[in-house]
């Protein structure tokens, strides 16, 4: 499902930002699409962690189909030579193995979220094993599809800003900040163009 507010985002930041503006442009056709499953987002999200885009989807591919069904109980119950041989670490195995645990025993309680802000959600996922504020933030943007997050972070953003405004210099936090005062209220749009301006698939998590 598209956010609602896309359109109105993508006229706004085309309207302030001529980067942007060629950007959305170029992927007029493209949009940030939620898989509509809190528990898919976030097991996504750790298996995304720390590797491309590519690689982040040949894994999840292997191992939803080394399991029954992609659940909770199907993932507690998986044997982690199983889930290691799909190519998973055995960190990431401990953290869908935690996150699962939690959805189990209702620690997690995704009817709370919709309620709650930004900071508060985030702060809720992060105790979660293997959960930072970067997994916590993906999931503001794809599943809760939050408007105005800026995952200072992400090592793409970092590498997209760098190419597209600063003629190929590192990006660090205050310079990114600097940059994304213009496409406020909708950060989380603008990080989308900038993410599909570097790889040919989409991100989705």
């Amino acid at each position: 499902m598209t956010p609602t507010y896309w359109k109105q985002a993508t006229q706004d930041l085309a309207a302030c930002d001529p980067i942007m503006q060629q950007l959305i442009h170029q992927f007029e056709n493209a949009t940030l699409v939620s898989r509509g499953c809190s528990f898919t987002t976030l097991a996504r999200s750790i298996v995304g962690q720390q590797i491309s885009v590519k690689a982040a989807e040949s894994v999840w591919q292997r191992f939803i189909m080394a399991l029954p069904s992609l659940s909770p109980l199907s993932i507690t119950d998986a044997e982690p030579d199983r889930l290691r041989a799909c190519g998973l670490s055995a960190r990431k195995i401990i953290y869908l193995k935690d996150l699962s645990r939690q959805f189990l025993d209702g620690t997690l309680n995704e009817t709370e979220w919709t309620a709650m802000d930004d900071q508060a959600v985030i702060d809720k996922l992060v105790q979660v094993k293997g959960i930072g504020r970067w997994t916590a933030e993906m999931f503001l943007i794809f599943h809760l599809q939050r408007p105005n997050i800026l995952p200072l972070d992400d090592i793409g953003l970092q590498r997209a800003i760098s190419q597209h405004y600063l003629n190929s210099q590192p990006a660090n936090k205050s310079n990114m900040l600097a940059i994304a005062q213009a496409w406020h209220p909708w950060c989380s749009v603008a990080t989308w163009y900038l993410w599909r301006s570097l790889d040919p698939l989409p991100v989705e998590y």
